[in-house]
C-alpha cells in the first residue's frame, strides 16, 4: 500500500483516498512574474511523478490533477510596471515559457490549470462567506482581512503556535488590520493597478485566497493531496487551511506533500535572493532527462545539491542505463505481476512516499543483468528484461528516448550532422577493409575531434556523441 509522508500529522500514513474513482491531487504552480528556476523544476517534476504513479494504482481516467497558475500578485504588478506592460502580457508570456520548460522536462500536463485573473468571481463567493461567518473584516484603508482569532486551530499544518508568532510580528505602515497574523484576502484598488469590482469595493483578491478558491472550485471542499514546495507550508498553506476550513465547514486536505529545496552554495534557490538557475540556461548545456534524473536523484523531501557534477553524474547514470538498452528490442511485460522481483522492489519503493532514489536503483539492477544476458547471448530474457526495465522507467518519465537518438545526441551537436557522422564512419570502415589504417586512424581522430566516439564492435561500429 501507497504511504505518504503527510506534513499535516508528521509521520508516513498510508493513502486511503476518498473516492479511489476519483483521486484528486493540487498543487501551487508558478507565479509568472519570470522563467522557470530549477527549484521550480523540482515542484513540477517530483509532482509529475506522484500524478503518473497515482495513475498507474489507479488507472489515468481516476485521477485529477490541478495545479494552478498565479496571475495576479504584488510581484507580477510590479514587474509588468517596470516594463510597462499589461499584466496580462506579461503573464502570457511567462505562462507560454513555462509551458515549453514543462513539456522538455517531460511532465504530463496537469487535467486543470487554473488562473487565479478567471477565478474571481469564485474569490469573491468565498471572501463573501467568510465575512458573512465572521472570519473577515473590512478595515479602514478598505482592505479585506481574515481573523486569524477566529480559527483556533492555526499553526497546525507548520506547527506553529499563534502567540509565539505575534511575538516576532510587525504590521506594515500601510495596514490597517487588528492583528499581526491578520492576512489580506481583499487589497482595494490603487492607482494603475488592475482592480475588479466586488461588494466591498473595487481591488485584487490577496495571494493565499485564490488558491483555496481555485482548489475548492475544481476539486471541491474537501480532496486528498495539496502539495507544493516547502516554502509554502507556511504561511501560505497555512493560510489556506484557514480560509478553506472556515468558509465550507469541511476539512480541506487529507494529506500535505511538501518538496525540499533546491540549493546552491548552502543556500536555497530562489529569485529573491537571485542565485536560481532558469531551466532554459541549463538546457542550453544539459539534456532535459538529465535534469529530470538529477532531480530525481534526492528524495523529494530533501533539499538537493545543485552543481555541474551532480549534474554530469545524472547524465553519466542516464549514459550507463541507456548503453543496457542498446541493441535490445524491448518486450512489454503483460502485468506488473509479470516484472517479479524487480517490480516488486520498485513498487516498494514507490509504495515509501515515493522513493524515487530506491527506484532508481531497481533499474540499474536490471541494466546489471541486462548486460550479463546480452553478453551470454541470451536473447530472450534481454528483451523480458529490457521491457521491464522501460516499463518501470515510464513511471519515472525516463528511459523513452530510443537508446541510439540518445547517444547521437542532438543533429549538428560538434559541427557535424548525424548523415555526415555516418558517410564518415563508411569512409573509415572502406579503409580498414582496404588495410589502409593510416586513413581509419585519421578518420577517427577527426569524429573525435567533432565529439564523436566511436565503438567497434562484431556487430559493426556505433557511435555517440561525447
Amino acid at each position: 500500500m501507497l504511504r505518504i509522508y503527510n506534513s499535516l500529522t508528521g509521520k508516513k500514513e498510508p493513502f486511503r483516498p476518498i473516492d479511489p474513482h476519483n483521486v484528486r491531487l493540487y498543487v501551487c504552480g508558478m507565479t509568472v512574474y519570470d522563467l522557470c528556476h530549477l527549484g521550480h523544476a523540482r515542484v513540477m517534476v517530483v509532482f509529475d511523478v506522484v500524478y503518473r504513479y497515482l495513475r498507474h494504482l489507479y488507472g489515468p481516467e481516476h485521477v485529477t490533477y490541478v495545479r494552478n497558475i498565479t496571475d495576479i500578485d504584488d510581484k507580477i504588478i510590479r514587474r509588468a510596471q517596470e516594463e510597462g506592460l499589461d499584466f496580462r502580457t506579461l503573464t502570457r508570456r511567462y505562462i507560454e515559457a513555462m509551458h515549453e520548460d514543462a513539456v522538455a522536462l517531460g511532465t504530463l500536463p496537469p487535467d486543470e490549470e487554473p488562473r487565479a485573473s478567471e477565478h474571481i468571481d469564485h474569490i469573491i463567493d468565498m471572501i463573501r462567506t467568510l465575512k458573512e461567518k465572521g472570519y473577515a473584516y473590512q478595515a479602514d484603508n478598505g482592505d479585506v482581512y481574515y481573523d486569524v482569532s477566529r480559527f483556533p486551530a492555526y499553526g497546525k499544518l507548520s506547527g506553529r503556535k499563534p502567540e509565539e508568532l505575534r511575538a516576532g510580528a510587525r504590521v506594515a505602515v500601510d495596514e490597517a488590520k487588528q492583528d499581526p497574523l491578520d492576512f489580506a484576502l481583499w487589497k482595494h484598488a490603487k492607482p494603475g493597478e488592475p482592480s475588479w469590482n466586488a461588494p466591498w469595493g473595487a481591488g485584487r483578491p490577496g495571494w493565499h485566497i485564490e488558491c483555496s478558491a481555485m482548489s475548492t472550485h475544481c476539486l471541491g471542499a474537501h480532496f486528498d493531496i495539496h502539495g507544493g514546495g516547502a516554502d509554502l507550508k507556511f504561511p501560505h498553506h497555512e493560510n489556506e487551511i484557514a480560509q478553506s476550513e472556515a468558509a465550507t465547514g469541511e476539512h480541506f486536505a487529507n494529506y500535505w506533500m511538501h518538496v525540499g529545496h533546491v540549493m546552491i552554495d548552502e543556500e536555497k534557490m530562489s529569485k529573491s535572493l537571485g542565485n536560481f538557475r532558469t531551466v532554459r540556461d541549463l538546457l542550453k548545456r544539459y539534456r532535459p532527462e538529465v535534469l529530470r534524473y538529477f532531480l530525481l536523484s534526492s528524495h523529494y523531501r530533501s533539499p538537493v545539491n545543485f552543481g555541474d557534477v551532480a549534474l554530469d553524474a545524472a547524465r553519466a547514470a542516464l549514459d550507463r542505463l541507456y548503453t543496457a538498452l542498446r541493441g535490445v528490442t524491448p518486450k512489454k511485460p503483460a502485468s506488473d505481476e509479470a516484472m517479479g522481483e524487480y517490480g516488486r522492489r520498485f513498487f516498494a519503493a514507490m509504495d515509501d512516499d515515493f522513493n524515487t532514489p530506491e527506484a532508481l536503483a531497481v533499474l540499474f539492477d536490471l541494466a546489471r543483468d541486462l548486460n550479463r544476458a546480452k553478453q551470454e547471448g541470451r536473447r530472450d530474457e534481454a528483451e523480458r528484461l529490457a521491457g521491464i526495465m522501460v516499463a518501470l522507467g515510464e513511471i519515472l518519465g525516463l528511459l523513452q528516448e530510443d537508446p541510439e537518438q540518445w547517444f547521437k545526441g542532438e543533429e549538428g551537436e560538434g559541427g557535424l550532422s548525424d548523415a555526415e557522422v555516418e558517410a564518415l564512419i563508411e569512409r573509415r570502415n572502406q579503409a580498414r577493409r582496404e588495410k589502409n589504417w593510416a586513413e581509419a586512424d585519421r578518420i577517427r581522430d577527426q569524429l573525435k575531434a567533432a565529439g564523436i566516439v566511436l565503438e567497434d564492435t562484431p556487430e559493426g561500429t556505433t557511435w555517440r556523441r561525447a
